[in-house]
């Protein structure tokens, strides 16, 4: 792989962390290669060329991202018209396949190479878009051996490099240390509440994670509160949600130490998504929720192919932790499965053994390494 002019695109939080991190290791590969695109403060520290921050405007679900269409649109746009003054030697996109995707097919009229790395959900939405990944993408770099295994089937170039969460989930404090620090009690019970990295998740699942979390302190007065917050979200969102709340249980408030924050918990309440694996690998009981607008939901309903929603339950292939999506989401059924855990040993200890197994299946440290190298085969 010599020197290149590569375009790399991610949208969200996690996606930054991710492009940021193999753009790094792409460096070690290839020192003179030069990177520019869309993404975040973490890729903008790795030293890519970044037009427009995508992080800033991560949004969830039909209705919001119909909200902010024409914005969306114009930096796509202007994205595509860089990409024919710029010709970058490759294209790399990182999750975000509701941009990307349609980006992908743009850059394959010019002739770019594209990459993915994390690959869509076609698991979730039906195996139609393989065929569309087929004809646009060179090369799929997956996180899960069952990707692989699909997309073998649609005879697709496709390389399983293992989950990078398993590089970077990390806690800088021990359990006792962090619960020293916030002033919280070693002997009590602590319970995570991980309401998402989205300002809309938060607004959407706070409110209800902060009532079941006053029921279950009610049936529990040696239960403590770790309320974990995104540096994605603004203080004034939690803090406007918590006065709101008339919270009477012991709480603290965790900025930007999700990993912390989960090693220092007996068991956590976490919103959809990459926080339940992140959850598993800590090997923590959890409980997952989501909720969207009404609107949303319907859509989610026609399309979402499989039964479970949470990424832990459909790694296993089985729902091995709860789940309460939507009008389950409530604080009495919240409250209730959470307290079903925490009075039930055999129950932990079997979700114990699961969640690790699970983590054994999300390959080994490595992820970004073994994805450069792909990368830099394919490059040439």
């Amino acid at each position: 792989m010599s020197s290149k002019k590569i375009l790399i695109v991610a949208g969200e939080a996690s996606g930054d962390l991710h492009a940021a991190n193999l753009v790094n290791q792409l460096k070690k590969t290839c020192p003179q290669a030069r990177f520019y695109g869309l993404g975040g403060k973490n890729m903008a520290a790795a030293g890519v060329d970044i037009s427009f921050d995508l992080t800033s405007i991560a949004v969830v679900g039909f209705v919001e991202i119909l909200k902010h269409y024409s914005l969306f649109k114009k930096i796509f746009n202007g994205l595509v018209e860089k990409a024919k003054i710029e010709k970058p030697d490759a294209a790399i996109l990182v999750d975000y396949p509701g941009f990307n995707l349609r980006l992908a097919g743009e850059l394959k009229k010019m002739g770019i190479p594209v990459i993915y790395f994390i690959s869509p959900q076609v698991w979730a939405w039906g195996r139609e878009r393989i065929n569309f990944i087929r004809r646009t993408i060179g090369l799929m770099l997956v996180l899960f051996k069952f990707e692989e295994i699909i997309y073998r089937d649609g005879k697709f170039n496709v390389k399983f490099v293992g989950h990078p969460l398993l590089d970077v989930v990390r806690p800088v404090k021990s359990r006792d240390t962090l619960l020293d620090s916030v002033g919280f009690r070693r002997n009590h019970v602590t319970i995570g509440l991980l309401p998402g990295s989205r300002s809309k998740e938060v607004t959407n699942h706070l409110p209800v994670m902060l009532e079941a979390a006053g029921k279950i302190y009610s049936k529990r007065k040696d239960t403590q509160f770790l309320i974990c917050r995104a540096s994605t979200v603004g203080k004034e969102i939690f803090k406007e949600i918590i006065y709101n709340s008339k919270i009477d249980f012991p709480y603290k408030i965790l900025d930007d130490a999700a990993y912390d924050g989960i090693n220092a918990s007996n068991m956590v309440i976490v919103a959809s998504g990459t926080a339940t694996l992140e959850t598993a690998i800590l090997n923590k009981p959890m409980i997952i929720i989501y909720k969207v607008s009404f609107l949303t939901w319907a859509l989610a309903k026609l399309f979402v192919k499989i039964p479970d929603i949470g990424l832990v339950n459909v790694v296993a292939g089985q729902r091995i932790v709860p789940e309460l999506i939507q009008f389950d989401a409530t604080a009495k059924k919240i409250s209730k499965a959470s307290l079903e855990i925490l009075g039930d040993k055999k129950m932990q200890e079997k979700m114990y053994a699961e969640l690790y197994a699970l983590k054994n299946t999300l390959g080994i440290p490595g992820a970004y390494v073994r994805a450069a190298e792909e990368i830099a085969k394919f490059l040439g």
